[in-house]
């Protein structure tokens, strides 16, 4: 994780201040600034959406008599 500093204009901290008095469980000004950053990159195209791990069971069973012990490597392998 890189640390920076960062200086915003008195209205950003005004708004972000607002913001998490606002929230039932004050966020943390990191916390907002990472989903801030992390909402307009992705809008742009610079960071990929995160989705869930889905699993679809295969209807008759992979076939293969290891997948619990190899597992990672078969998650790696996809």
């Amino acid at each position: 994780m890189k640390r920076a500093t960062v200086t915003i204009p008195d209205d950003l901290a005004d708004a972000v201040e607002n913001y998490a008095r606002d929230q039932e469980a004050r966020p943390a000004l990191t916390v907002v600034v990472q989903s801030a950053l992390r909402q307009f990159l992705t809008q742009r195209g610079y960071l990929g959406r995160r989705s869930p791990l889905r699993i679809t069971p295969a209807k008759r069973g992979s076939g293969l008599t290891d997948v619990s012990q190899e597992h990672d490597r078969y998650f790696a392998e996809r």
